[in-house]
């Protein structure tokens, strides 16, 4: 973009800024503002959340004690808990729309959606988005698909029951079970609305980190938080319109009478005309958006790790080059190993020995990235603030749920614990729990940017933490041995085989540390609600950080910077600055120079 054409940009939005007079309608709702938006998507999703998590307990109290009536299930469930007791195919239902509500709902707006807004035009020396009227639609698909997912939960057949990952033949046909009629259809809008605003999203992040980047600002001064949200987005081009067909399809199978997903069916001694189609044509097309989603979702938390860690470990993140290396790395690996979802679809053992492969190959830019936040840690000048809290625990469930991964990438392991609670412990840690933790940190970190400057209260932050991660552990460190004594996912009660008698125990228990955890999410919620009005006000870079958006205003107005826009003369990680004779481009009294002071007469540029 030539220098005339930055000038125009920022002068439109100067006069932007300055010449219209907001209306509640324009600054808080059908706003334009990066930030704003930032917001609105995160309150979405931690509402959303409240949902997810709530369905969760439910599920649990089932699942712990089947044979005992609750009344909160006839309170919240109506007709599906008559009794006090829990219909069978509303536990399918919970399960199904938690799973689809905490993967998509929360975890991929909540960390794409809210920092990818609020952090890229601050980050990169940006007066706001590329397009801020596609970011404000984008915003509203989301809330609309949002919104017709919750209204499925009041169908009177059910809600979608098929798993979130909606097999055929169970969501191609609406007399299957009940979740398969109108709630499945609703499902299936809701997400094809959603992903219409994941690539609206998208592509404006693509667009405006590649044009609108600040002067000095180049690719290898860009924060690690910048990089994996636009690596994030790149995947989200590339794999979200493949579910998108798959979605389409379904549709057609269900009300058109085609035959991509079906054939040879029977369903209560009726023929159906159905023939020539394939359920595993629709895994192929799930997994292929399913599997880069986990890291659509765990990339950018890994980004904002890296920067948090830096930050509060004051030191300069270990290894810059290789941790922008392998989140490239696992950027294209992610794409290329799907079929490990599908290792007993009956597929060519030739075929699962190379998605083993590449499975087992995503492991070395995890590791690359595990070891240098290791490192960064090793022998720094620590702040146990709770951002920096919660970015330990993300590495530490990253790596105890990403070690299983390696059992699950195996054909041969996996065999034995497949669609077994092994898997549900893995996938939740690896990408849930760790998610979760990048997305706190991310809160807990960057609150003041939002919120004109308040900070979140400490004690409550680390009560927060305390309780959630050793409840985490609690929660899913157990299914490990439950999965390998092959207890089965999605079974509403166990009762009726013998063999997990024992096991009753360890589902008690994980449903009390679930409890728990929970309830420790209604703390983080008090102080989320309480601080955003009434919360301490820090300085303007309460955390001596180097980066761009430290440098804005407070004050939230409309092109993030008063006067013209700072520039950049060194990269995003200048801290362990040292005060000696020879330094006098140190401030004193600071271990760290932000990215826009220039560089001094005898001062080089840090190697990274």
């Amino acid at each position: 973009m030539s220098a005339h054409a930055i000038d125009h940009v920022e002068d439109h939005h100067d006069d932007h800024g300055h010449h219209h007079k907001e209306t509640f309608v324009t600054k808080y709702i059908f706003s334009q503002d990066h930030k704003m938006i930032s917001k609105q998507y995160l309150i979405t999703g931690l509402f959303m959340g409240i949902i997810g998590i709530a369905m969760s307990i439910l599920f649990r109290l089932q699942l712990a004690w089947p044979d005992v009536e609750f009344t909160i299930y006839e309170v919240l469930l109506g007709k599906w808990g008559e009794g006090g007791v829990m219909d069978p195919n509303v536990y399918l239902a919970l399960v199904t729309i938690h799973g689809t509500i905490m993967v998509f709902f929360v975890l991929t707006a909540g960390l794409s959606g809210t920092f990818s807004n609020l952090l890229i035009p601050l980050q990169i020396g940006a007066r706001d988005m590329a397009s801020g009227f596609l970011n404000m639609i984008s915003y509203w698909l989301f809330f609309l698909s949002s919104i017709i997912m919750v209204m499925s939960l009041f169908v009177e057949a059910g809600p979608a029951s098929a798993g979130w990952t909606i097999y055929p033949p169970l969501s191609a046909l609406p007399q299957a079970i009940p979740g398969s009629g109108a709630g499945m259809t609703l499902w299936l809008v809701s997400m094809a609305i959603f992903i219409a605003s994941s690539l609206l999203g998208s592509l404006n992040y693509i667009v405006t980190v590649l044009n609108l980047r600040t002067k000095g600002m180049s690719m290898t001064r860009l924060p690690l938080t910048i990089w994996a949200f636009f690596v994030t987005a790149i995947i989200g081009v590339v794999s979200f319109p493949v579910l998108f067909s798959a979605a389409l399809m379904l549709i057609m199978d269900r009300s058109f009478g085609t035959s991509f997903f079906l054939s040879d069916i029977y369903i209560a001694g009726e023929v159906l005309h159905n023939q020539g189609g394939s359920p595993v044509l629709f895994e192929h097309l799930f997994w292929f958006l399913g599997h880069p989603e986990v890291y659509i979702v765990i990339l950018p938390a890994m980004g904002m790790v890296s920067e948090i860690m830096a930050t509060n470990a004051r030191k300069p993140i270990f290894g810059y080059r290789a941790m922008v290396a392998s989140i490239l790395a696992i950027a294209f690996l992610s794409t290329i190993v799907w079929g490990h979802h599908m290792f007993i679809s009956g597929m060519n053992p030739f075929l699962g020995s190379v998605f083993t492969f590449t499975t087992l190959l995503i492991a070395i830019p995890s590791a690359v990235k595990s070891f240098n936040w290791i490192t960064t840690l090793w022998r720094g000048n620590l702040q146990m603030n709770t951002g920096m809290l919660f970015s330990i625990g993300f590495v530490s469930t990253f790596i105890t749920g990403g070690l299983t991964g390696i059992i699950l990438g195996d054909s041969a392991l996996d065999i034995n614990v497949h669609d077994t609670y092994f898997v549900v412990a893995h996938f939740h840690l690896v990408m849930g729990i760790s998610a979760l933790y990048g997305l706190f940190a991310g809160v807990y970190h960057w609150f003041p940017k939002m919120f004109q400057g308040r900070l979140l209260n400490k004690n409550l932050g680390y009560v927060h933490f305390w309780v959630t991660v050793i409840g985490a552990y609690g929660v899913f460190f157990p299914m490990h041995f439950i999965g390998m004594a092959g207890l089965p996912r999605r079974y509403y009660t166990n009762t009726a085989f013998p063999y997990f008698d024992d096991l009753t125990d360890i589902n008690v228990v994980i449903t009390i540390f679930a409890i728990i955890t929970a309830a420790a999410q209604l703390v983080f919620l008090y102080n989320f609600i309480h601080s955003m009005f009434h919360g301490k006000i820090g300085p303007k870079n309460p955390w001596k950080s180097t980066t761009l958006e430290w440098t804005a205003e407070v004050k939230h107005i409309h092109g993030n910077w008063d006067g013209p826009i700072p520039e950049v003369h060194r990269w995003s990680y200048d801290y362990s600055k040292l005060n000696d004779d020879e330094t006098d481009y140190v401030i004193p009294g600071q271990d760290y120079v932000p990215q826009h002071i220039p560089l001094q007469e005898n001062e080089e540029e840090m190697n990274h």
